[in-house]
């Protein structure tokens, strides 16, 4: 049974998120609560992706081959934990490239619908913690989540900011988030207008 796609950004949801970038799979570092999230919401039937900005790339911080290496340990945690990322696509675009794929646009978000062989976006989430994943789950046509996990509090003071702010569901932490989608919380479908 699909019970539907969820798109998670990477750093600040999933792992610790660093000002000065996540440079080695030694600092890549998850949230445990994070895994558990992730397992539990695969194991209730929903897809799991991961959408996300690797300007580091384009910085010279790090290559393409370490960030393969950050996202097979990624893997790796996720399924010993009992879950599972379907697809994981990234922009290795800086801020100046005008790249489709660079949040806050909806190119990495279009990707994984086309991979998840879907029309449309409008029964997925997309979880993040900065206002350009919020910016492109709602240009997407996605349902959207703050976590309060990395730059989410800083987040939170800046939803004015938002086309439809009212249509945002906070939740403090990505398990805060699974456990309400799972026990089918009422505050977890805001009107949508």
């Amino acid at each position: 049974m699909n019970a539907g796609l969820i798109i998670l950004d990477r750093d600040g949801v999933i792992n610790e998120d660093s000002i000065e970038f996540i440079k080695s799979p030694e600092q890549w570092l998850a949230f445990p609560q994070a895994l558990e999230a992730i397992a539990r919401l695969h194991q209730a039937g929903w897809t799991l992706a991961v959408a996300t900005n690797q300007s580091g790339i384009a910085r010279g911080y790090f290559s393409v081959e370490t960030l393969n290496a950050m996202h097979d340990k990624m893997h790796h945690e996720v399924e010993a934990a009992g879950g599972r990322l379907t697809h994981v696509v990234y922009s290795p675009h800086g801020p100046d490239d005008d790249s489709e794929t660079r949040k806050p646009k909806p190119g990495l978000l279009y990707q994984i619908r086309d991979l998840c062989q879907l029309e449309c976006l409008d029964q997925a989430w997309m979880v993040g913690d900065s206002l350009r994943d919020l910016q492109a789950g709602q240009t997407a046509g996605c349902r959207t989540a703050l976590v309060l996990t990395g730059k989410g509090e800083i987040t939170r003071g800046e939803l004015d900011q938002l086309e439809r702010p009212d249509e945002v569901v906070i939740a403090d932490s990505l398990l805060d988030f699974a456990n309400r989608l799972l026990s089918d919380d009422p505050t977890m479908t805001p009107s949508r207008q």
